[in-house]
């Protein structure tokens, strides 16, 4: 069986806190091959982010990773030291932050910023690494690329500065890109134009792709499989036609539910998820998605259910699914 180029086993990422320890990742597991787009969607606060940086392993005080392992082409992440992360972080896998405004400096210029990832990573010298910042800039498609190499981040746009960003992240080719919530500041059509450039730069460059989203129509034509979390857990996981052909979890249902749709009746409401998301320091017992679901029973107050096979490629976490 052909090694994973990231294989994550039983990850437990908590956070203690005077209210008490909070559980944003429990028992999450995963696994994704070379030039593969997995896109990880959910509401805000159940665990996306936290995923992902813990297989960055930039989880600070007062997070910490208790259990699991984060296998990077066989080597555990959980067990390098300071000198393997800081070649692994940039060179082999890159992330893009959810803000490009902040993930920027504003004091230095974007060919700087580009340059200075490729020098630590490429061992190139000055000249050789402001040629391919603006060789990236290119690639991203920002027009006149070469002269504003010496502009500062607040001379771009939203979606110009989500392209530094990417040129950034794939300066040094990595074998990993980790996009957390790469569109959520940009309209429909630059958020449309961005996904399609990180496709096609993920295509040419053969990166795999960890997408994160809290939008299910973002991954639709974006990712090979998809992971639905809900309160620190995957309560589904199959190919994204599935997803959206056969949903069987009742959270993935009502998140399809939700989009708007061109078809819709004109006036419409669109369909809510009612309810709020558990509180993950004090999660009640059973399935933490049950107060919230039309189709829960006494069982699934009182028991977890376990991801389980449900059809070809595709788990979830249900007792009572489709």
């Amino acid at each position: 069986m052909a090694e994973k180029l990231l294989d994550v086993q039983n990850l437990r990422t908590h956070f203690f806190t005077r209210s008490g320890v909070v559980k944003a990742v429990e028992d999450v597991s995963f696994s994704l091959d070379e030039g593969e787009t997995l896109g990880v969607v959910g509401e805000s606060g159940c665990g996306k982010s936290v995923t992902s940086l813990s297989v960055m392993r930039l989880i600070d005080y007062p997070g910490k990773i208790v259990g699991g392992s984060i296998n990077f082409r066989g080597q555990d992440i959980l067990e390098m030291d300071q000198a393997e992360l800081h070649d692994l972080r940039g060179g082999k896998i890159s992330m893009i932050f959810q803000d490009p405004m902040t993930s920027l400096n504003p004091v230095l210029t974007v060919g700087f910023q580009i340059a200075e990832a490729v020098k630590a990573h490429l061992n190139l010298d000055d000249k050789a690494a402001r040629n391919r910042a603006g060789e990236m800039l290119d690639r991203v498609r920002i027009p006149e690329a070469r002269r504003r190499l010496d502009h500062y981040p607040h001379e771009f746009s939203g979606g110009m500065r989500q392209r530094v960003m990417i040129a950034i992240a794939l300066s040094c080719n990595p074998q990993l890109l980790i996009a957390d919530e790469p569109t959520t500041a940009l309209d429909v059509t630059i958020q449309a134009q961005v996904l399609d450039l990180m496709k096609a730069l993920a295509q040419e460059f053969r990166t795999a792709t960890l997408l994160i989203t809290h939008d299910l129509g973002v991954v639709a034509g974006t990712a090979d499989r998809v992971i639905v979390m809900y309160a620190g857990r995957i309560v589904e996981a199959a190919p994204t036609r599935t997803i959206f052909k056969s949903p069987a979890h009742p959270y993935t249902q009502a998140l399809l539910q939700a989009i708007p749709r061109p078809d819709s009746v004109a006036g419409s409401r669109l369909a809510a998820i009612g309810g709020q998301p558990p509180n993950l320091v004090d999660l009640p017992p059973g399935c933490p998605f049950a107060p919230r679901c039309r189709k829960a029973q006494s069982r699934c107050l009182q028991e977890l259910p376990p991801l389980e096979t449900k059809g070809p490629d595709q788990r979830a976490a249900c007792f009572y699914p489709y």
